[in-house]
């Protein structure tokens, strides 16, 4: 098994730290086993002799590793044949299927994100979306690997899924045809005015690289120059880090852009700018970064250094709050460990676990017609179970205030789909810097 492609790949709602395991840690660890070690080899034992079907130690080691693994935090996980072979799939980025992320939730298949202009996007799943039943049939409680085997399928077939959305009364069914998932980290388009639209859409391999070729190439179909830039982070689940950096880097010139700080003294990284790419490749051209409930990690990094920095103003919702860095460890040939080494903290020393990045203009989602039926019931890191807990002391109501009516947005999904606009939160971006572009400029 090749751990080059896995350490890479775009880890759902994560951002991987690029870092080898060290002995270092596990210096740490007592020389002599712990007294606790004594039940678990007890109950092994008594297992292997008395339960009422012999059971391989494969399956009791596997268990034994899972739950160690889900008294610690929602995203250490342990890693093994199909599970790895799909973060192979991610960073191949091509596949037959619907074109969705999505991760356990206490026994439920919750949507994370669907791909823009996947299968899965068109028919109308949204984040937040809870998978009951697939054709018909409950998958409660199945393996995510199993629910993930039966939604992927020949390209031109169809699947029926059944759907609770948190703030309608029944669930739904929605059927998807499967298609070729050819994910495209970066999309981009030139906008009336000047302006460039660039979608990160996930940080697998190269995104820094993919955005500056969006840059140029924007310049170039623009006359040489962009009157203003929109970068779209919304339901990016996040990435590498070492991709997060890159892209950030791109658009500053000086100071830190994040900094890793883990257990010991020597687990604490400082990543600054000039280290990937050399002066702002967009200086003087106003930016504003769309993110919303679903950007996650990598792009709450991103989100988060272009604030501090008051390069960009950052517009939208609340993003999801995931502030912590995942290690790969390699434990065989086919099996790893992902395990939560070290919390991020943006440039002014914020950390966004649990809390997120808070937009400096909150923009809802208008086009949208449950988009404020959700927002009731979304769900982000903070309500997690097992959550790691932030330093900070975080009211209730302060991260619950992105989530209470805005009396400046007031129109109707039906009337703005009159106007043929079909997304409220992209359009307002570009008129803000169709409008204000060289007061943005002039601030940043």
């Amino acid at each position: 098994m090749n751990f080059a492609k896995p350490i890479r790949a775009a880890a759902l709602l994560t951002a991987v730290a690029l870092i080898p395991a060290t002995t270092a840690g596990f210096a740490q660890v007592e020389s002599q086993a712990s007294p606790e070690f004594a039940k678990f080899f007890a109950t092994y034992q008594q297992i292997k002799a008395n339960y009422v079907q012999p059971v391989e130690d494969e399956v009791l080691i596997k268990g034994a590793i899972n739950g160690m693994l889900a008294a610690l935090d929602p995203h250490s996980a342990y890693l093994d044949g199909a599970a790895l072979e799909r973060l192979e799939t991610m960073i191949d980025g091509k596949y037959q299927g619907l074109g969705i992320s999505v991760q356990m939730d206490d026994g439920a298949v919750k949507v994370i994100s669907p791909f823009k202009g996947s299968p899965a996007d068109q028919a109308g799943i949204k984040a937040g979306d809870f998978i009951t039943h697939i054709d018909g049939k409950l998958i409660y409680g199945l393996e995510l690997d199993e629910a993930v085997k039966q939604m992927r399928g020949p390209s031109g077939s169809s699947v029926n899924l059944t759907i609770f959305r948190s703030g309608r009364d029944e669930p739904f069914d929605v059927s998807v045809t499967r298609g070729t998932i050819e994910l495209e980290p970066v999309t981009w388009e030139l906008q009336d005015g000047g302006i460039g639209v660039i979608s990160v859409n996930e940080f697998s391999a190269d995104v820094g690289v993919d955005v500056n070729r969006a840059l140029n190439d924007l310049k170039q179909r623009n006359g040489g120059r962009l009157a203003g830039i929109v970068l779209d982070l919304r339901r990016n689940p996040g990435g590498s880090l070492e991709e997060a950096v890159a892209l950030s880097d791109l658009f500053l010139s000086r100071g830190q852009i994040v900094s890793q700080r883990g257990r010991g003294r020597y687990d604490t990284i400082y990543y600054d700018a000039e280290t990937k790419y050399r002066g702002d490749v967009a200086a003087g051209i106003p930016i504003i970064v769309l993110i919303d409930g679903g950007s996650a990690s990598a792009s709450e990094i991103v989100a988060g250094a272009l604030q501090d920095h008051h390069r960009a103003l950052v517009m939208g919702e609340r993003s999801f709050g995931k502030g912590s860095v995942q290690t790969l460890m390699p434990l065989s040939r086919n099996s790893a460990l992902k395990l939560t080494t070290a919390l991020y903290y943006t440039p002014s020393g914020r950390s966004v676990q649990e809390g997120g990045i808070e937009p400096d203009i909150r923009v809802p989602q208008l086009s949208d017609p449950d988009a404020v039926k959700r927002a009731k019931f979304s769900l982000r890191e903070s309500d997690l179970r097992g959550h790691l807990v932030n330093e900070v002391d975080l009211a209730d109501k302060d991260l619950e205030s992105d989530r209470q009516a805005d009396p400046r947005f007031t129109e109707t999904p039906e009337e703005l789909k009159a106007q043929g606009i079909e997304d409220f939160q992209l359009t307002y971006a570009v008129r803000t810097l169709r409008r204000t572009g060289s007061a943005l400029a002039a601030r940043n």
